[in-house]
């Protein structure tokens, strides 16, 4: 017998395919819903969510898949159900409204009562199906919001109103001058007082993996000499990596850790977390030079490749926490099940190495594997070297990711999301010129042409089996710009140099605010009660604080000054905020970094394998303010400045390091380059080729 369906059944998002079978009359957000709410007066439950929320499947399985409560939200409700990885807009401007109504909590799912003008007029987030530790039962909540809707409407209209005006309030006034030194100086000030020095990372329980802020800290540490910023930096990665937040036998990482020690995650895994973690983690190689920190990035990068790439080349959205309906228990073991996958010797090195015991460390006398205790300590408990354990673990984990294979998987959320994979291109970008690697510059440009294939004009904001979802917000334009931009750096193709400056053209005739800055939303997007925010980062960055970044390295690869003109004028608009709010701005930071200087503009001339050696030189060390140009594989190179009159010296490749259009003398030798690096950034002097 064929299960009833509902309107979500045609729907792109693996959430809302989810909630295709509920009783629920499920509209997805669409002017039909909107109009019907409009015709019979009636107020509208909004739920928002996303594929791997665990909490999101709690109140499904418990209200929404309960045949009496779905009458009772037929009867009294128009239903509209919202993913909001597809529509971020709707999903911040409610937030907000969440927010308010809850004293400053919010989260997933969420659930809004909109009057048919879309002004909410109550809001939460789960409610249970019936009383529980204090909370109301999801059927009485229901009740309560229709009987206040029909018959106190001029106290619902009134509540309404003010949580629009609260909304709709003015952002704050742009700095009369552009943000300075002290900004930059402050924000580390703060994030030295929430650091934690026993397990690093920032505050107590929960904890997330707050790459912004890392990526700052290695900034801050090299631009001040200040090691203590470098070192909570790299401690933070060590102790992440170390953690059970990080997938010990699969690589990736979680989405957070429920304790301040990073043992137990919430084990959901976000494309968008790990591509911000491997570049923080390849910056970390960069900066120590220790392999630990380059294998955590690859071991990342492989994963994506190996479970989070569609055959297309695009790049999947999310894991769920779930499988089986118990949260975690794809990646928990036992000891005897440890001992069944490898055998008792091998067993007996893995459950001391990753802290097993039968007690266990997780629900149900099951452990989460992590390296709770440094590998030399461990070797000297076994009796065995250090390197004799790091075989026997690398061998442990192979077999342990077979027998883990046999387990039922985890959901997956197969849908592309551009400013995700905008993000991943330029994680595989960006360590592909580090690292040299060539399939990860395959990988970061299959991905980049699959969007182009589908939003050869700009990006959509989803894509699943060939039907996107509707036009790219602003992070989708910023982040694919930025993975153009180090693409081009990673094959000096001038194809990806030109797609970076037609689309930020087209971003700012599409979002400029009139103010300085940009708006979330852009012209084809419809209008809400209020607009979405665009300035703090979240669990991404901000697409304006991206798009900052990407002016100005447009302005240092092309030497036109009107890009670093318009990325300054943004940098103005957010300037009160940033002073206000900055250690929720890290992607700005970072810009304000770039913006500060001292800067360098790289040129390498020539092809072939010694300028490869070149090229590997001038990535090989932690500069972060620098763009580097250089001849592509075949043709010409492009026309720019930073290119013009530089060739070869003799017959020999060459890099040219610049600041400010003034060059040092050309080098030859890859020895030579990291040497010009340092003098062109650190030096205030610097000599005229």
């Amino acid at each position: 017998m064929e299960r009833p369906t509902n309107r979500l059944l045609q729907a792109t998002s693996p959430y809302l395919l989810q909630h295709a079978y509920d009783p629920v009359d499920w509209y997805p957000w669409s002017e039909a819903a909107l109009a019907r709410s409009r015709q019979e007066d009636k107020p509208i439950f909004l739920s928002v969510g996303y594929s791997s929320c665990h909490w999101c499947h709690v109140m499904e399985h418990e209200s929404f898949a309960d045949t009496e409560t779905a009458t009772l939200m037929n009867a009294l409700f128009i239903n509209i159900k919202v993913d909001r990885e597809e529509r971020p807009d709707i999903d911040d401007i409610y937030m907000q409204a969440v927010q308010l109504f809850t004293g400053g909590h919010g989260g997933w799912p969420m659930s809004v009562f909109l009057t048919p003008q879309l002004e909410p007029f109550f809001a939460g987030t789960y409610f249970p199906p019936g009383p529980r530790h204090g909370m109301p039962g999801f059927k009485t909540v229901l009740q309560l919001v229709a009987d206040a809707y029909k018959e106190r409407r001029g106290d619902v209209a009134r509540t309404a109103q003010q949580v629009v005006s609260a909304l709709q309030a003015s952002r704050p006034p742009a700095e009369a001058e552009t943000p300075d030194g002290d900004i930059l100086r402050g924000a580390f000030a703060i994030l030295e007082r929430l650091y934690d020095p026993a397990h690093g990372g920032f505050g107590g329980a929960p904890k997330f993996p707050h790459s912004m802020d890392v990526s700052f800290l290695l900034r801050y540490g090299r631009r001040s000499g200040d090691s203590n910023a470098t070192s909570m930096a790299l401690e933070t990665l060590r102790r992440m990596a170390a953690g059970g937040i990080h997938d010990q036998l699969g690589g990736g990482f979680h989405r957070y850790a429920t304790d301040a020690r990073w043992l137990v995650p919430h084990f959901e895994k976000m494309l968008y977390d790990n591509a911000l973690l491997a570049r923080a983690y390849l910056e970390a190689f960069q900066v120590s030079g220790e392999p630990f920190f380059r294998d955590v990035c690859t071991r990342i990068l492989d994963w994506v490749s190996r479970e989070m790439t569609g055959p297309d080349g695009g790049f999947y959205s999310a894991l769920d926490a779930d499988s089986e309906g118990a949260e975690g228990k794809y990646y928990v073991w036992t000891p005897a099940e440890i001992e069944a996958a490898c055998g008792p010797e091998t067993a007996r090195v893995l459950c001391t190495y990753f802290g097993v015991s039968g007690s266990g460390n997780f629900e149900a006398h099951t452990n989460i594997l992590w390296v709770p205790r440094a590998a030399s300590f461990v070797a000297a408990e076994l009796g065995i070297t250090e390197a004799a354990l790091e075989n026997v673990v690398e061998a442990g984990r192979r077999e342990l990711l077979a027998a883990r294979a046999r387990r039922v998987r985890p959901g997956l959320d197969d849908k592309v999301v551009a400013a995700w994979n905008g993000l991943m291109i330029r994680a595989y970008a960006q360590a592909h010129a580090v690292l040299r690697l060539p399939e990860y510059r395959a990988r970061a440009e299959a991905a980049a042409e699959l969007i182009l294939r589908h939003g050869p004009q700009g990006p959509f904001r989803t894509l699943r089996q060939g039907r996107t979802s509707g036009p790219g917000f602003l992070d989708d334009w910023a982040c694919m710009i930025a993975a153009f931009l180090d693409l081009y750096e990673a094959s000096f193709a001038p194809r990806w140099l030109e797609l970076a400056q037609e689309w930020s053209a087209r971003l700012d005739a599409e979002f400029d605010d009139g103010a300085g800055g940009w708006r979330y939303t852009g012209s084809q997007h419809e209008k809400l009660p209020a607009a979405a925010r665009n300035s703090l980062d979240t669990s991404t960055p901000s697409g304006g604080s991206v798009h900052t970044g990407n002016l100005l390295r447009l302005g240092l690869l092309t030497g036109e000054e009107r890009w670093r003109e318009r990325a300054e004028r943004n940098l103005r608009a957010q300037g009160m905020e940033l002073r206000q709010a900055s250690t929720a701005m890290g992607e700005m930071l970072c810009a304000l970094d770039l913006y500060l200087g001292p800067a360098c503009e790289v040129a390498v001339a020539g092809r072939g394998d010694e300028a490869a050696a070149l090229v590997r030189a001038v990535f090989a060390p932690y500069i972060p303010n620098k763009v580097v140009a250089g001849w592509p594989d075949a043709g010409s190179a492009p026309e720019l400045a930073l290119l013009q009159g530089r060739s070869l010296v003799g017959d020999k490749p060459a890099v040219y390091v610049c600041r400010e259009h003034v060059c040092l003398a050309p080098v030859t030798r890859a020895d030579q380059v990291r040497q010009a690096l340092e003098k062109a950034v650190l030096s205030p002097a610097r000599e005229s080729a």
